[in-house]
């Protein structure tokens, strides 16, 4: 009996032996787990010493994810200082030059195109120079979180950014218009028209998004997430709030994607037809094959309109990826890796530098008078000199 109690104490023993063991084990791994918790709020908090560390630092528990990640938030360090520094100017520039009208183009096509720079350069400030920024260098802008504005901010970058993806569109549908329809052309591709068209557009976007002056708290967060504000409970918690959200990033990406491509393509089936039909016409009536002025007025049109919106798709199909993994993940799909979120973020912005360059490099025009200005000031000195 006595031996048997014995027996018994030394199982109990040795099963809190293991228990302990087991219990030893846990702290441990919880140490490892709040080691990594640690290093991950560390490197979120952001810093570019932190984030050079996570990308040499010999531990098996920060993933190749986690690495890239880091390596993008050091690009993000000095690429986005740069692209505000090019950014500004160069749409500047754009709307100063266009506004002269001197670069050949139409005055329907000038108004599009007007539109598009401004509606770049308010992205640019609003969206790079107010958020981005910010939230890399978050040391330096933690004054952001007492100044009670974020909603409003939330209103206004939402709705210039959908009005520079729209302008993009409407330019798309005026080009086709213009190409494809010869009997509306005159009626629809006016200035006037161009105005009431950019003007609906503008309110649309100011309307549609203001439901983000609810769904969001006056806070800012500062910290890279799809919003960059607090989101209130009812953003949360309501499905309606969801559907909302989904309808707006719909509208915002997914829907111009599709109409842009749709157009374009009907826009170059129609312009290889009828150039072939053209083409097959001069050479009966005059035996060879001159140049036509017609067609190349329309391929100067033609590589305007394709450059502009292909700049636009490239850049924002990794955001439009983005958005629908993301929307697969509620449906029980994995998650969305932030590095596919950053690099959206960063290609996005990128579309709002270029169309300057797009325009230097298609319109011969609008190149000699960015020579022009660039050389003003250079002249004035000399004269000054003098």
């Amino acid at each position: 009996m006595i031996d048997q109690k014995l027996r018994t104490m030394d199982w109990n023993v040795t099963t809190m032996d293991q228990n302990l063991r087991a219990i030893d084990w846990n702290v441990t791994k919880t140490g490892q787990n709040l080691r990594t918790i640690d290093w991950e709020v560390v490197t979120m908090g952001k810093g570019l010493s932190s984030s050079f560390q996570a990308l040499i630092a010999d531990y098996d528990w920060i993933t190749v994810a986690w690495r890239i990640y880091c390596a993008l938030y050091v690009i993000q360090y000095f690429y986005y200082p740069i692209l505000a520094i090019l950014g500004v100017p160069a749409n500047l520039l754009t709307i100063g030059i266009l506004c002269r009208r001197k670069c050949g183009l139409s005055k329907c096509v000038t108004r599009y195109l007007v539109a598009m720079a401004v509606a770049d350069l308010l992205v640019i400030i609003l969206d790079l120079i107010l958020r981005h920024i910010p939230i890399v260098y978050r040391a330096q802008f933690l004054f952001l979180l007492s100044v009670p504005i974020c909603n409003i901010h939330a209103v206004l970058l939402y709705a210039a950014t959908d009005c520079s993806v729209w302008f993009t569109v409407t330019f798309t549908f005026d080009r086709f218009v213009a190409i494809c329809c010869q009997k509306l052309k005159s009626k629809y591709c006016t200035e006037k028209t161009a105005v009431v068209v950019l003007g609906t557009v503008t309110v649309l976007s100011c309307l549609k998004n203001i439901f983000w002056f609810f769904m969001l708290m006056t806070r800012y967060q500062l910290f890279n997430q799809s919003t960059f504000c607090y989101v209130t409970m009812a953003g949360l918690t309501k499905w309606f709030w969801g559907a909302i959200e989904f309808l707006n990033h719909s509208l915002t990406v997914l829907v111009p994607f599709v109409v842009i491509l749709l157009l374009n393509a009907m826009t170059v089936r129609h312009i290889l037809v009828s150039n072939r039909g053209r083409r097959r016409l001069r050479v009966q009536s005059n035996g060879e094959n001159h140049r036509d002025p017609e067609m190349e007025s329309r391929r100067k049109s033609i590589i305007l309109l394709l450059v502009i919106s292909a700049n636009f798709i490239l850049l924002w199909t990794m955001l439009m990826v983005y958005w629908l993994w993301n929307r697969m993940f509620w449906l029980g799909y994995r998650s969305v890796p932030g590095v596919v979120r950053e690099a959206g973020f960063m290609l996005q912005l990128l579309g709002c530098c270029t169309n300057t360059a797009i325009y230097a490099v298609t319109q011969t025009q609008f190149r000699e008078q960015v020579k022009n200005v660039l050389k003003y000031p250079f002249i004035r000195i000399v004269k000054l000199i003098q």
